[in-house]
């Protein structure tokens, strides 16, 4: 998790003292995007509309934690970059905003009231190292990654450190069965995996080539490949899931109008093609010709999809997260 850092001390101070004037002249924005990407938006925001953008940057629970705190006297404007279950279960906190572009975003990604919308979505994937794994010997499916044969090659986040981790194991939990049979199998991957404590090592070691294999997000393989990395991204044969991201305008922030703007900007489409181009984001407006973009990336409809219980496993999450860590302690 992110410390909120010396931006976020900046911009309580500032907001201390300033003006009404001064206020509509900016927005503040909570994130738990990395810094390449809140840079890239708030810089191009600013040109684009003269209102100054001041990022506070955090962990998703943490920027959450702030909104609550926060609620009698709001002193952001917009919440991006959080999930979607943490969008749901706090919309009380959001103001109601149907966007320019809400027609663009397939309703499974925006409130029905308005109060959120998704930005872009989180494909979980294998990352293949080719150099060290040859492209036609890699994996093509979840069920792949239980052979024996791959033990100790493949990077995994702890999941009580990814909410997209976390995501994954009960996603293959469903799929492999549900209850003790889908935990049994689960344990098999996991027994093939080395732990780590944050998601920028798995992209890290597959890249490098210290793990041939990496379970992870879509965004992350073609980073490294646009870098030059033997990277290849594997969408698994027997399906994923897309897990969204969306920004939200804080109830009664300073800067409503400001943070509307925001809200029209970021999911504005040739925005979403200026973000692909920088960091590969997956937009969740579907108009975008995403296979003649960079990337090359297939479009969402080409990609077989799950389903998962995204409510189901966020209401037991504290109870799975023990089940999880007593797994991997068997199976180290």
């Amino acid at each position: 998790m992110k410390r909120i850092g010396m931006t976020a001390m900046a911009v309580a101070a500032t907001l201390g003292w300033a003006g009404t004037a001064d206020a509509q002249q900016r927005i503040v924005i909570y994130t738990s995007n990395d810094a390449t990407l809140n840079k890239l938006a708030a810089t191009e925001f600013t040109k684009a509309t003269g209102v100054q953008a001041d990022v506070v940057s955090a962990g998703s629970g943490v920027v959450i934690k702030r909104v609550e705190t926060e609620k009698d006297r709001p002193q952001g404007d917009i919440v991006w970059g959080i999930s979607r279950s943490l969008l749901q279960t706090n919309a009380q906190y959001f103001d109601s905003y149907a966007s320019q572009h809400k027609n663009a975003v397939p309703a499974e990604y925006r409130d029905p009231q308005d109060r959120w919308i998704g930005t872009n979505l989180h494909i979980l994937v294998v990352l293949q190292n080719t150099k060290s794994v040859p492209e036609a010997q890699g994996p093509k499916s979840w069920d792949d990654l239980t052979q024996p044969k791959w033990k100790g090659n493949i990077a995994f986040t702890d999941p009580q450190n990814s909410g997209s981790a976390y995501s994954n194991v009960t996603l293959l939990v469903d799929m492999w069965g549900g209850g003790n049979a889908g935990w049994d199998k689960v344990s098999k991957l996991i027994a093939n995996t080395k732990m780590l404590n944050r998601s920028s090592l798995v992209f890290q070691g597959v890249g490098n080539g210290e793990y041939g294999l990496g379970v992870s997000l879509e965004y992350a393989g073609y980073l490294w490949a646009s870098n030059g990395a033997p990277v290849k991204t594997v969408y698994p044969s027997d399906g994923t899931i897309a897990q969204m991201e969306g920004v939200a305008i804080v109830k009664n922030g300073p800067n409503t109008a400001g943070a509307r703007q925001f809200v029209d900007y970021v999911n504005r489409k040739d925005v979403r093609e200026m973000i692909l181009k920088e960091t590969f984001r997956r937009p969740a407006r579907q108009d975008l010709d995403l296979p003649n973009l960079p990337g090359k990336m297939p479009k969402l409809a080409d990609i077989k999809i799950a389903k998962y219980d995204e409510e189901g496993w966020t209401a037991k999450r504290t109870e799975t997260l023990e089940r999880i860590k007593e797994v991997i302690q068997k199976t180290r």
